[in-house]
């Protein structure tokens, strides 16, 4: 058995047994850092090289495909956990963006009611309201310790990627480990896992049958099939590693980049990741966008086809979601040769 967690509840899914243990065992997510019973931070090492970054056959925003060399860096194998980020706050007391609620002072422009303490949940709806995405709410009191607000827990899911983190949060843990966010660059270099193909393992979501990422599986946003084996996120390390052995750059999480948003084709346009409700506009937040990569377990073929190496998307540096995490990057050396 393994689970997946949803809002209001636990969904659990049955698979078949195997000789091996199946992307998504329980056997396979305990394998890794950031779990409750270890303080390992682990990281992995990208070796430098030259690729293609964006594509010119994909969303507008990814274009162009243009040739960019990385020096070579050190990365989290996962997405920064809830037990990781726990051991962050006891060690520095530090309060996430969705605990304080904005300040008047750094965004006049935004109504009250949205600078009080919460964040952005998903919530299936039953049906779709006209001219209006009706799955995204905000909801006062939801942040990275209750995931869907008030009366859910972050406990039981220590080896989740922590959610409702801003950048600003991201930045301040990426401080506190003496590492940083990874440039746009590096998390896109880092997702190919040295392969040419439009995904680490080849050309298709899935491999062999299986799917090979935490997405949407189903008609979105009414039911997800679950074929992956999660109704939302997933404990990190769950999926196979690419060919530098990083988990879950692809699907799972969004995950924070150090780049603000910049659009390299000119007409390409800036729209909010989250597809926010009129009330939540980019005018409301105030205009101040940053970079994320990697897509999440919300994203589907039929809706959201961001889960490639070079998708990307805008997101507010002020809002966090319950499907938007980070990892970090640091810049030592590299490891010793034979």
């Amino acid at each position: 058995m393994r689970r997946g967690l949803i809002a209001g509840g636990l969904l659990w899914v049955s698979l078949a047994a195997a000789a091996a243990p199946l992307l998504g065992s329980a056997a396979a997510c305990r394998r890794y850092g950031g779990m409750p019973d270890t303080a390992a931070m682990a990281q992995g090492w990208v070796p430098g090289g030259r690729f293609i970054m964006g594509a010119d056959d994909a969303y507008p925003e990814e274009a162009p495909a243009r040739e960019v060399t990385v020096a070579g860096f050190w990365m989290d194998r996962q997405e920064v956990s809830n037990a990781q980020f726990a051991r962050f706050v006891r060690a520095t007391g530090y309060r996430t963006l969705a605990e304080r609620g904005l300040d008047v002072r750094r965004y006049p422009a935004v109504p009250a009611r949205l600078r009080q303490p919460g964040s952005m949940v998903f919530i299936m709806p039953t049906r779709l309201a006209p001219d209006q995405v009706n799955w995204w709410h905000f909801v006062p009191g939801a942040n990275w310790r209750q995931p869907e607000g008030p009366g859910s827990s972050w406990r039981g899911r220590e080896n989740h990627p922590v959610v409702h983190i801003a950048r600003e949060d991201a930045t301040a843990y990426a401080r506190w480990a003496g590492r940083s966010l990874p440039t746009e660059a590096e998390f896109e270099y880092a997702a190919r896992g040295g392969a040419d193909s439009r995904f680490p393992w080849g050309d298709s979501l899935q491999r062999q049958g299986r799917q090979m990422a935490n997405t949407w599986q189903g008609p979105f946003p009414f039911k997800n099939n679950t074929e992956d084996g999660f109704a939302a996120t997933a404990p990190v390390g769950c999926f196979a590693a690419n060919g530098y052995g990083l988990f879950d750059l692809i699907g799972n999480v969004w995950e924070w980049t150090a780049d603000d948003w910049s659009t390299p084709l000119r007409g390409a346009t800036a729209q909010p990741a989250l597809n926010l409700e009129d009330a939540l506009s980019l005018q409301a937040r105030g205009r101040q966008l940053g970079t994320i990569k990697g897509g999440s377990f919300l994203c589907s073929p039929l809706y959201c086809q961001r889960y490639r190496p070079s998708a990307r998307h805008a997101q507010e540096l002020s809002l966090g979601s319950s499907h938007i995490g980070f990892r970090t990057v640091s810049h030592a050396p590299g490891p010793a040769g034979p």
